[in-house]
């Protein structure tokens, strides 16, 4: 376990609900939609149904929260960063991926490099366990970057923006890191 449990952090069973603002129960499947746009040669929007069909995996991953914990073997199911940059084509400017969210009234955001989201276990994700993303989960759609503390793991994922300079996101606004590293115990910046 030692080798799996970073810095710090403590083992939970049970997958804990975290989030800035309210969850928006207004968001649902019929009524989310993906644009993906900025420093890309084919700006995309997606429905639920449309984005599902997409290329798809199943990964098995740990996670690990800002907040201490840690849960081990995470089942996801979702569409890989990769996949979709193979639609959108981003631009030789394209540095970055700007999150933007549903939750805090559609003001959140967060964002990581674009190289980072090139591997496998990087997706936005719509199933956990097998069973469709629970809204308290960040369903329809959330972000998977699991080698980060899970607030880089955006919840309700509605827009990603791909440009050339980083803006800090929410979070990291507030003093956490943008680096968000948990085997360097990157919690604050």
């Amino acid at each position: 376990m030692k080798d799996r449990l970073p810095p710090n952090q403590r083992k939970v069973n049970r997958f804990p609900v975290l989030q800035a603002g309210g969850i928006p129960y207004d968001l649902t499947k019929e009524n989310w939609s993906l644009e993906i746009y900025g420093e890309v040669e084919n700006p995309k929007t997606y429905k639920y149904e449309e984005f599902i069909k997409l290329p798809t995996k199943k990964i098995k991953t740990d996670i690990h929260c800002v907040t201490s914990w840690s849960l081990f073997d995470t089942n996801w199911e979702g569409v890989l960063f990769k996949e979709i940059f193979k639609i959108v084509k981003p631009t030789e400017k394209a540095k970055y991926v700007i999150f933007e969210c549903a939750d805090l009234g559609g003001s959140f955001t967060t964002s990581l490099p674009l190289k980072e989201l090139m591997g496998d276990d990087t997706m936005l994700a719509f199933k956990y366990d097998g069973e469709d993303l629970d809204i308290k989960h960040g369903g329809p759609v959330r972000s998977l970057a699991p080698k980060k503390y899970f607030y880089k793991s955006a919840k309700w994922v509605l827009k990603l923006r791909l440009v050339e300079k980083d803006e800090l996101g929410y979070w990291e606004r507030g003093g956490y890191s943008n680096t968000a590293d948990p085997w360097k115990e990157e919690r604050h910046s």
